[in-house]
């Protein structure tokens, strides 16, 4: 059973799992997977910007740059060789348990990634969107992890007023340079206890990031790992709040969804919308109102085009009327 807001490393999970033979360097550079295109960022107008896996291994093997690029994949599943990735691995048997599988892949919003990060590579100090929990595999490589506990205020943990001039907010300077100052500054109560807790983690390991847990991660090594977001029951009422403000269309189909499948959930999800004064009502209504909206918009759009074709059709009939006998005479010319 899962214990809710504790951070714990768990050994032993990914043992049996495909992805220890086919997750391996050499094997990812010449195997089935080589070819797959896969997501390391995005361009300035927001667009995935993807790059074959061989070449990715390529240039995290040769690169020397301070912030190296981080394959971070969530759409592995849509494409038939990729999706095979699904394949090497299972969600470990203490975070099965996910309220989000109530509604369709689609509703949902992203929640599994599979990982490649280069040495130095990381990510900065965040918390997971609409207060999910966490666990994170590692297949390969060694992770140094950061966490503080839940209600540290933002500016503290993430040290913007401890950074000088020229450095960036990337992993690599955040551990290096802003975390010792975050420390210093904890010690002497300059601010308040940021219950921070620093753990490495080591090549078939997973690691439990409850809900709420601001956290950091830097890759010592070049690293292969896969994570998932997940709805806990224990923290259904937080997320549920999350959702029903940040995601509205998913909420609706959700509490749905619940009413049938989980109807205790689905009773505390109401008490708690009337208790904050919350109307699912007036959301379903405006979806409606929508809905309707784009069906009358498609459909007047429809009569004007057909408007439009009667209209050309009858001028295309004029014109020939007039031209009739009045055809132009040609000459022919061999």
């Amino acid at each position: 059973r899962q214990v809710p807001q504790i951070p714990v490393i768990i050994t032993g999970l990914t043992d049996s799992w495909l992805a220890q033979k086919n997750w391996k360097l050499e094997e990812l550079f010449s195997g089935k997977y080589r070819n797959c295109r896969l997501k390391v960022g995005e361009d300035d107008e927001g667009y995935s910007i993807r790059i074959k896996l061989k070449y990715f291994l390529n240039y995290m093997m040769h690169q020397k740059d301070d912030s190296p690029m981080y394959l971070f994949d969530c759409s592995f599943d849509e494409k038939e060789t990729e999706s095979e990735l699904l394949r090497d691995y299972e969600v470990p048997k203490y975070f099965s348990d996910d309220l989000f599988n109530l509604i369709s892949e689609k509703r949902r919003p992203p929640y599994r990634w599979f990982l490649i990060g280069p040495k130095r590579s990381g990510t900065s100090a965040h918390i997971d969107p609409l207060a999910t929990s966490a666990w994170n595999a590692l297949v390969y490589g060694r992770k140094r992890w950061l966490l503080t506990k839940p209600g540290t205020r933002k500016r503290h943990v993430k040290g913007y007023k401890l950074r000088r001039r020229g450095e960036d907010g990337e992993a690599a300077t955040y551990f290096s340079y802003v975390v010792p100052r975050i420390l210093e500054e904890e010690a002497k109560k300059e601010i308040r206890d940021l219950g921070i807790r620093e753990v490495i983690q080591e090549p078939g390991e997973v690691i439990y990031v409850p809900g709420g847990w601001y956290h950091a991660v830097l890759n010592i090594t070049h690293t292969v790992a896969v994570t998932q977001n997940f709805c806990a029951r224990a923290q259904f009422l937080k997320i549920w709040r999350h959702v029903r403000k940040g995601r509205k269309k998913m909420a609706v189909k959700w509490l749905e969804a619940l009413r049938i499948y989980q109807p205790d959930l689905h009773q505390a999800a109401v008490k708690a919308n009337d208790e904050d004064g919350w109307d699912m009502e007036a959301i379903k209504s405006k979806k409606k109102k929508k809905k309707k909206k784009r069906k009358k918009r498609s459909r007047s759009s429809s009569q004007e085009e057909r408007v439009s074709d009667s209209r050309i059709e009858h001028k295309r009939k004029d014109l020939l009327v007039e031209s009739g006998s009045k055809r132009p005479k040609m000459d022919v010319q061999c």
